[in-house]
């Protein structure tokens, strides 16, 4: 299948007070066409930092990438237009309702208003938002309220969608649902998503492939399959042997200033 995402050496240092710190060292990175993809990785190992910087969020301090074959330097608006973001902490007005969210979104899109409605309604059919479309968005429970985060992030069409720990916090029942939804996203639209977690079990009931980075760099990469071949034992126990592994090599104090990634 053909790259959706494509890094080489993309890597993000920041200056602090401490000296440089350098949060990702150089990811090189293939996801395709219609995959899921789970990036995972311990607090700090460069997830959060590398998915920000493929989203336009971040400028990269070295290397190169492109999503959905445009260039993150040089055509990050054409970035932007292929992909839809979902951010740890969503980003909804409580005190509208989950409608006049929608069609505000739609409208950012440059939809005309009979557009944005009737695209508002088609995201609420599919992502089980209907009856909700008239509640103030302050009064979502947290599986709702993801929903709606997923929603917004779709109303371009993107090809490409980041999820960037999207379960957290959520009841084992509002996880099982946005479980579902995610693999419909894939199986009836053919989107591409990038999803980083903490959690084992839903990297391995979810994604295709995993990508486990710490330090910045790529530590592990292949199918929940492959890795459990690999190192035996469930993906747990693979994880957090390749955790431990990586733990014995940890930087020197000054590189491990604190960093937000």
């Amino acid at each position: 299948m053909p790259a959706v995402i494509s890094a080489a050496g993309l890597a993000r240092t920041f200056t602090t007070q401490r000296g440089p710190v350098e949060a990702v060292r150089g990811i090189d990175l293939t996801v395709h066409e219609g995959e899921i993809l789970g990036f995972l990785g311990p607090n700090g190992a460069g997830k959060t930092t590398t998915l920000r910087m493929l989203t336009t969020l971040l400028k990269p301090t070295g290397g190169t990438a492109t999503v959905a074959g445009h260039d993150l330097a040089t055509d990050p608006v054409g970035v932007r237009r292929a992909s839809g973001y979902v951010a740890q902490s969503g980003g909804v007005d409580p005190q509208i309702s989950v409608r006049e969210e929608l069609v505000t979104q739609g409208r950012m899109y440059r939809l005309g208003k009979s557009e944005a409605l009737a695209r508002a309604g088609e995201l609420a059919r599919d992502l089980d938002l209907t009856d909700l479309l008239d509640r103030p968005c302050g009064a979502l429970s947290g599986g709702q309220r993801r929903r709606l985060d997923i929603a917004m992030a779709l109303t371009h069409r993107p090809r490409v969608l980041f999820l960037d720990e999207p379960t957290t916090g959520l009841d084992p029942g509002s996880r099982a649902d946005l479980w579902d939804l995610v693999r419909r996203l894939r199986d009836e639209h053919g989107t591409t998503v990038f999803l980083t977690t903490h959690y084992l079990d839903e990297a391995d009931a979810l994604a295709d492939r995993l990508v486990v980075v710490d330090q910045g760099t790529v530590a592990a990469e292949g199918t929940p399959g492959a890795l459990k071949l690999r190192y035996g034992g469930s993906l747990d126990a693979t994880l957090q042997d390749t955790f431990l592994a990586i733990t014995g090599r940890r930087p020197a104090p000054a590189d491990a200033a604190p960093v937000a990634v």
